[in-house]
């Protein structure tokens, strides 16, 4: 069975021009491109002279682009003279199948005279369909070469003298060649290299085309019979200064070709490079500001102009209600907050506003809203003192707006992953907080009502010893629950941020002195020891939440080490802080369990990891503590057996007024 035939996708490639009626040609290529279910490409051929057109014509090509993007079309440009060549170059590498062009009014009046446009097209590209729309823009043509010429006669002093050097040194030459008997073939090269370097060394075409009739009329004057004079006996000659002349003006207008070429190549490359730089730059941004200070830094380099950007208060809010201003540039002082109105229109409604649009076409700045999907970061304001954005100019602008609301984008969709990551954290925790409480919180509630029944029934019948033990039991479990509720406490502020520190100097062994007080009381079935430094240490601590941490260390260890046990207590002087170890001698803590024994609810096999019956707070606690003081604490092995916690608090001073 033979396999249905895929059909290739439909390209239509549409050519943007600065005519009045380009608008008709891009709108005839949309509804093409929408009846053949196409792509749409608009392409426009930059001159190396672009610079040389009027700013009514850089402004109807800006719409025009802008109205082809709006169209559906994909906009392109590229750089050369050989519009034709280039069009139907690009047609067969993209693999556009239909061309749509506008038709000049203008006709080919001689047979040597350049073809249309339109005739050029399908001789470059005869294996495209070229579709042709009238576009008449005979009365543009007559005004661009009118503006042209006008611009082009730009003089300046330093060409002048270079010009004027460059003549002078062309004759001095000639003169030199005579002297040795050289033909007159070899100072007429001489001059042409002249009219040369002079096209080469200076700006405006004026010089080349003056100094091609310079030279003609000083190698008349200076090397031809008569010298000193404008006449000649040969009448070959004048062929001689024909050909001349015309080589001068051929050589100074190639020499202009190229300069201009390698101009408009160094100025796109220098606008790829910034667009290069800014996407480089952005992928290596980590916060919203070094986005913003980024993107202003290559629009800065770009357009050199002055920034604003304006961002809302309310980052939250779909609105800009206020915005703040922050002005980047050379005259940020020269700008105020008085268009912060315009900043804020273009927020709300995602288009540009300001001057040169329609909207607020009185502002000192141009508003481009930084925006993608829906969601607006900001806006960015330029200010270009009442000039336009050439055509590349724009969109490299637009791109870099792009890739600063791509970067914004990414940095929004991270936070609210890390959000959306500690909710589920929260969540978690809490779960495992109930979890445990309500498994953990039975047994010393069933046992303190077991024992108060006892005593409300059969108080009388009861023993003295038995009474003291009820007694003990009640006072135990009372206690347990007591600093689960401290811990719990601590650590709900420690989660919200709302932990205050109290920092001041204090006797680190007094604060042991009083945790040991308060310790768990079946510490007298063990060995606890205190070895206090020798010295007097002073640390900076608050010492409520220093006196939690010792009991909860030390009530660790007599709750995971057997009767008997050996508990010391050790404060020593470190580099720059205070050490207090709590070192027992227990069965100690394998090696797979260490990296998670500072771990919120983190119990291991049912036993009691922080206090009694292992809810998994006190250890987590003591950590979070103790780095709120700027210390650390670890755990390591006591030899032979048993464990050391060991934490770290910075010395303090204590100053005395006398």
């Amino acid at each position: 069975m033979m396999g249905k035939k895929i059909e290739e996708e439909e390209r239509i490639l549409v050519c943007l021009s600065a005519s009045p009626s380009n608008v008709k040609v891009i709108s005839a290529a949309a509804k093409m491109a929408e009846a053949f279910d196409a792509l749409l490409t608009a392409i426009y051929v930059k001159p190396t002279n672009y610079d040389e057109l009027s700013a009514i014509d850089k402004q109807r090509l800006q719409s025009n682009m802008k109205y082809a993007e709006r169209a559906g079309a994909s906009v392109i440009t590229i750089v050369g003279n050989d519009v034709p060549v280039q069009i139907a170059e690009y047609a067969h590498i993209s693999g556009a199948n239909k061309i749509v062009v506008g038709r000049s009014g203008a006709h080919r009046q001689h047979f040597w005279s350049k073809a249309p446009l339109t005739e050029l097209i399908i001789l470059n590209a005869p294996d495209v369909d070229v579709y042709i729309i009238p576009d008449s823009s005979v009365e543009l043509k007559n005004h661009r070469i009118k503006i042209s010429i006008k611009d082009q006669i730009k003089l300046t002093k330093r060409d002048s003298i270079i010009a004027l050097l460059l003549l002078i040194a062309a004759t001095v030459v000639g003169f030199t060649f005579m002297f040795f008997g050289f033909s007159e073939a070899n100072i007429i090269t001489v001059f042409i290299l002249g009219v040369l370097l002079i096209a080469v060394a200076t700006v405006s075409p004026f010089y080349s085309v003056v100094s091609s009739l310079a030279s003609v009329l000083l190698f008349n004057y200076f090397f031809i019979d008569p010298k000193y004079s404008f006449h000649t006996y040969e009448t070959e000659y004048a062929v001689t200064f024909m050909i001349m002349l015309v080589s001068s003006l051929v050589t100074g207008s190639l020499a202009n070709k190229l300069k201009a070429n390698a101009r408009q190549s160094s100025r796109e490359a220098f606008r790829a490079k910034v667009l290069f730089d800014t996407n480089q730059l952005l992928q290596k941004a980590e916060q919203t500001d070094d986005v913003i200070r980024i993107t202003t830094q290559q629009i800065i380099t770009l357009l050199d102009c002055d920034v604003a950007v304006y961002t809302p208060k309310d980052k939250k809010t779909g609105h800009s209600t206020k915005m703040n201003a922050v002005y980047y540039g050379k005259n940020t002082s020269d700008h105020d907050d008085n268009e912060s109105e315009i900043a804020e229109w273009v927020f709300d409604n995602h288009m540009a506003a300001g001057a040169n649009t329609d909207k607020y076409s009185r502002a000192r700045a141009l508003y481009y809203p930084i925006f993608i999907n829906r969601y607006c970061y900001g806006v960015i304001g330029i200010y270009l003192n009442g000039e336009r954005l050439e055509g590349f100019e724009y969109s490299v602008f637009e791109s870099i707006l792009g890739e600063c609301a791509l970067a914004l984008e990414g940095l929004r969709y991270a936070a609210e992953k890390e959000e959306a990551a500690l909710a589920v954290r929260n969540e978690q925790l809490r779960s495992n907080l109930l979890r445990s409480i309500s498994h953990d919180i039975r047994t010393p509630l069933t046992s303190i009502s077991g024992n108060a029944s006892n005593l409300l029934s059969r108080y009388e019948q009861l023993d003295n010893e038995t009474l003291k033990q009820i007694f003990s039991d009640i006072y135990n479990d009372a206690e347990w629950l007591r600093g689960l509720v401290e811990n719990l406490l601590s650590i709900s502020r420690i989660e919200n941020g709302q932990m205050d520190l109290h920092l001041s100097p204090d006797v680190v062994n007094d604060v042991i002195e009083e945790a040991l007080k308060h310790i768990d009381r079946k510490s007298e079935h063990h060995n606890i020891s205190f070895v206090p430094c020798n010295d007097i240490l002073i640390a900076r601590m608050d010492a409520r939440l220093i006196t939690q941490v010792l009991i909860n260390l030390i009530n660790n260890a007599i709750n995971n080490t057997q009767v008997g046990s050996n508990i010391r207590v050790i404060s020593e002087k470190g580099d720059e802080c205070v050490r207090v170890c709590v070192i027992d001698d227990g069965p100690g803590i394998p090696d797979d369990i260490k990296p998670h024994i500072f771990e919120m609810f983190y119990t291991r096999k049912g036993k009691v990891s922080d206090g009694r019956r292992g809810v998994g707070l006190g250890l987590a606690l003591c950590k979070s503590i103790v780095e709120a003081h700027g210390g650390v604490i670890n755990l390591t092995d006591n030899e032979p057996s048993g464990c050391c916690f060991t934490f770290t608090l910075p010395l303090g001073e204590v100053t005395i007024n006398e």
